[in-house]
């Protein structure tokens, strides 16, 4: 009898329970826009997170709320973008491409290992290991995860170790920002022409015995760039809100830290030393 008593009491309480459930979904439910569907189909399906949502279905809904504008997808072709535009009544907003960018350029040709390193070939697993091995801390280690991690293959290495960023391939979708152990790449609008490719916290021409393209921290750049660049932990800092599209803090730069990036590559000033090695400097002995 009690056992029967039990069973009965449970399956009225389910019962009430499965009821309460039922009236909730239909006093809470909200319908749901049938464009964020449509929206999501002309979406790539990259997830990449370029537009600044965590993924296409999310930013389906910003567009469709009218939160965001189509533009915003740097993996759509630009007839993608019209397609959606068009669909949801709104023109696409012109928005300037952004990409990634490496403050590095120490190859294997201008800075050498101070260690071999023999593990996982992998940067993270580097960096575990006395930081990688490589003569400057800060350096690029050159095992290329950024190039593993970049699902367009915009990021390619040279035949100096470096990653090279395809701009036009680039979606800025920061897999490579957040895989670096050295936190070397960052993403910039392309009209960043004026670059500081080194990471070095050390100064004084000492820094030229790890890396022959290093910043020594001379503060040229600033004293030719006032009120543009300032000096924080030994590197110029280039204030990015201010103008910025003139070549004239890298006149005097003796290594090159600081550039002018072109559609061709970096342009250096005409005081950097000129680097004329091609293959690696030299590694520490295996």
């Amino acid at each position: 009898m009690l056992i029967l008593t039990a069973i009965g009491a449970l399956g009225g309480l389910t019962l009430i329970l499965a009821t309460m459930l039922v009236l909730a979904h239909r006093w809470l439910h909200v319908e749901e826009d049938p464009r964020i569907d449509a929206v999501e189909e002309m979406l790539p399906a990259a997830n990449c997170g370029a537009c600044g949502y965590p993924g296409c279905r999310p930013f389906a809904e910003a567009l469709v709320t009218g939160k965001a504008n189509p533009g915003r997808c740097t993996v759509s072709s630009p007839e993608d973008r019209e397609e959606i535009a068009d669909f949801l009544g709104v023109v696409v907003a012109q928005q300037e491409k952004v990409v990634a960018r490496l403050a590095c350029a120490g190859g294997t040709n201008v800075a050498p290992r101070r260690a071999a390193y023999a593990g996982i070939d992998s940067c993270r697993a580097a960096a575990t290991v006395a930081g990688g091995g490589k003569s400057c801390f800060w350096g690029c280690l050159g095992l290329a995860d950024c190039a593993d991690v970049c699902d367009f293959d915009a990021i390619h290495m040279n035949a100096n170790g470096l990653p090279v960023v395809d701009e036009d391939a680039c979606t800025a979708c920061n897999d490579c920002v957040e895989v670096c152990p050295k936190d070397l790449f960052e993403l910039h609008p392309v009209s960043h022409r004026l670059w500081v490719a080194c990471k070095s916290q050390q100064e004084g021409d000492e820094v030229l015995e790890q890396c022959e393209v290093a910043c020594t921290a001379c503060g040229r750049c600033a004293a030719d760039g006032p009120g543009l660049i300032t000096m924080h932990n030994g590197l110029p800092v280039i204030d990015y809100s201010r103008r910025h599209d003139t070549q004239v803090p890298i006149q005097r730069c003796p290594t090159g830290a600081i550039v002018w990036l072109t559609d061709s590559g970096p342009q250096k000033g005409p005081a950097a030393k000129r680097i004329v090695r091609k293959g690696a400097l030299h590694n520490a002995p295996t």
